[in-house]
């Protein structure tokens, strides 16, 4: 598979994992929390699904497509172990979470997941949503949409 085939893949199984989950969490209270902004494209998507949630980004840098920066007050910048102690100290808790933090080096990336998990879960409400690419532990892995192959997305639901 070319990398722009498997390019084409994790982008089809992003918006059918993150469409099925903006459904799931119909009925959870809760705010949503973007793990990593990029160039926007996953929040422009989540604030498209859930219009009626508030969307909290964080991310180190503030480098999306101008369409797409989120309003100031819903955005943290910094390195994500402070932005998340930060959002335990507000008392912010999230229905549903998308871990997109990466190096691009998969043994790096998993071990940062890891790292941060800890982190994230005190901000999850019981029975919340988290999707991810990389493997989070302290959650409860659930099944995604059918369309999505289990290795390429994952799903877990907070405790």
């Amino acid at each position: 598979m070319s990398r722009l085939e498997s390019m084409r893949r994790r982008l089809s199984a992003q918006i059918d994992g993150l469409n099925w989950a903006a459904e799931a969490i119909g009925d959870i209270g809760g705010d949503v929390l973007e793990l990593g902004l990029g160039n926007g494209r996953t929040y422009d998507h989540l604030r498209q699904q859930l219009p009626t949630r508030r969307i909290w980004v964080i991310d180190r840098v503030l480098q999306p497509h101008p369409s797409c920066v989120p309003p100031e007050e819903n955005f943290l910048l910094g390195e994500a172990d402070d932005m998340l102690r930060e959002l335990g100290r507000r008392g912010q808790k999230f229905a549903l979470a998308h871990y997109d933090f990466g190096f691009g080096i998969k043994d790096l990336d998993v071990k940062e997941g890891a790292r941060l998990s800890p982190l994230i879960a005190p901000l999850m409400v019981s029975g919340g949503l988290l999707v991810s690419q990389q493997p989070l532990t302290g959650f409860t892995k659930i099944s995604g949409p059918d369309t999505i192959d289990p290795e390429r997305y994952l799903f877990f639901r907070a405790p």
